[in-house]
């Protein structure tokens, strides 16, 4: 079987969709599949998986995106795939999985995800911003046609704002919680790697480490838990924030709340799971994530978590047991006291403890087996043949 995996940047140092394309590559690769990884940009090259690299010079991201769709449709014209799997708007795919949500709804609704003066500018520049209204454009023929994808949902969360912009047959739905490799996100084992990075960060054993994993720190809630931060009056507690973006608007913004002592920028990894282990608290509070990845390894790694009611991924969560569910990211005094909260040391270890035990049902490997049946629903309207299960082949190699 072969499967086109579509991504605009095969990095997985940017998180989310792009690290979960290049980790199901590798996978479906190891479970015996013909995989092509087709990009407009690769960091990696992945084992076993044709790299197809669709670039642009074009000067701005709009212009490289219509050149990516223009390369894609020459590709997909002239090399056969029994299922294309795309992880944004393209103009043709078996399979659309919009990590970051709807096009339809960032366009619509994408104000809504930041706050004060922010989310009246964003209203204003969405308006305005042509790779947005670009890739909205691409979906909605996509979705509204009459031979639509099968529409991956990440969470519930994500459904119903499936519903609200299209009107799917339930053929064309499914939904598919983020899972975690529970061999890679295992916190045994990791006690000297965790160690080590604390101490390059210069914390001490005492020090409470407030963890947050993101790309767009506005969106993730950075200016709230800094906010947040300064109300904690507990000086072991300090933020480590890991992420690409420029640290130095942030800086200036925690030495406006004080607490420019406390909150330190590590920059980007590749190795997230030392993070986790040297964490003592994870922090999201966002204003929109379809079901945010980092939370669930969080959760697989025994770091009790704070999120919000805005993220698929709390749906795993039960609020006052794996950590704690806020209501709205705005709710700062709220965020503190959990914060505050978990400044116990007794608490978080129950809560450690109750995360672990969600670790059975964030099983990467069945999530991928769930993935391959809804490949074998794609295929089958084109008659290719299904894909085999992992226990399948289990039997076939004994």
């Amino acid at each position: 079987m072969r499967v086109a995996l579509v991504i605009l940047h095969a990095d997985p140092a940017r998180g989310g969709a792009e690290r979960y394309t290049v980790d199901l590559a590798a996978e479906l690769a190891r479970r015996g599949m013909t995989v092509s990884l087709i990009s407009s940009s690769a960091a990696v090259q992945v084992p076993g998986v044709a790299t197809v690299v669709l670039s642009s010079s074009r000067p701005t991201r709009t212009g490289r995106y219509w050149d990516f769709l223009a390369q894609l449709d020459r590709h997909l014209a002239t090399h056969h795939h029994d299922v294309v799997h795309a992880a944004l708007p393209v103009r043709t795919c078996h399979v659309y999985h919009p990590h970051a949500g709807l096009a339809a709804e960032a366009l619509a609704e994408g104000h809504l995800k930041r706050s004060g003066l922010a989310r009246w500018l964003s209203r204003w520049g969405n308006r305005f911003n042509a790779r947005r209204n670009a890739f909205a454009a691409v979906e909605r023929p996509l979705l509204n046609g009459g031979q639509p994808p099968i529409v991956i949902s990440l969470s519930r969360y994500v459904e119903r704002a499936v519903d609200r912009f299209y009107c799917l047959p339930e053929n064309r739905r499914a939904r598919l919680f983020n899972a975690v490799d529970l061999d890679r996100f295992d916190p045994a084992g990791m006690d000297a790697a965790a160690q080590q990075w604390r101490r390059s960060l210069g914390c001490h054993s005492h020090d409470i480490l407030a963890l947050m994993i993101a790309q767009d720190f506005a969106r993730k809630g950075l200016r709230e838990t800094l906010t947040a931060l300064s109300l904690v009056d507990d000086p072991r507690l300090k933020l480590v924030v890991v992420g690409k973006p420029d640290p130095q608007p942030w800086r200036t913004l925690a030495h406006q709340f004080g607490v420019a002592d406390r909150a330190i920028f590590a920059g980007p990894t590749r190795q997230p799971e030392v993070c986790y282990a040297a964490a003592d608290v994870f922090v999201l509070p966002t204003h929109h994530d379809p079901c945010s990845l980092v939370v669930l390894e969080a959760l697989a790694m025994g770091v009790p978590v704070i999120t919000t009611q805005r993220n698929g991924a709390a749906e795993v969560m039960t609020d006052g047991q794996e950590g704690f569910v806020l209501s709205s990211p705005d709710d700062v005094s709220s965020l503190a006291e959990a914060l505050r909260q978990l400044c116990d040391e007794g608490l978080r270890r129950r809560m450690a403890d109750a995360c672990l035990r969600l670790r059975p049902q964030l099983s990467y490997a069945a999530h991928v087996d769930r993935l391959l049946t809804i490949y074998d629903r794609a295929a089958a309207a084109t008659g290719s043949r299904t894909f085999p299960r992992q226990e399948q082949r289990a039997t076939q190699h004994a």
